[in-house]
């Protein structure tokens, strides 16, 4: 199984940060396409758009990954996805 962390562009321009087993089900979920589905934090801020992932052998790889990029800023987030991101 593969796992990856992954972060969101929010609609009011913040980020969010998690990790899953299935981005595009996780995706569809953050941005309300199944109902009661998704984090609290990004249902008043859709659309939410994937800008950044990674991906990893085991879970615990997944959520290390996903505890450090929580403890950066929103300008050392915006700068690691314009050097590895997906825009």
């Amino acid at each position: 199984m593969k796992y990856f962390t992954y972060m969101l562009l929010c609609a009011d321009g913040s980020y969010y940060t998690g990790y899953t087993t299935d981005l595009e089900r996780r995706l569809s979920e953050h941005n309300g396409e199944s109902e009661g589905k998704g984090a609290k934090y990004t249902r008043c801020r859709r659309p939410c758009k994937l800008v950044w992932y990674e991906e990893f052998d085991s879970k615990n790889e997944a959520m290390s990954k996903e505890w450090h990029l929580k403890r950066l800023n929103h300008s050392q987030k915006s700068k690691l996805i314009s050097e590895k991101g997906l825009i």
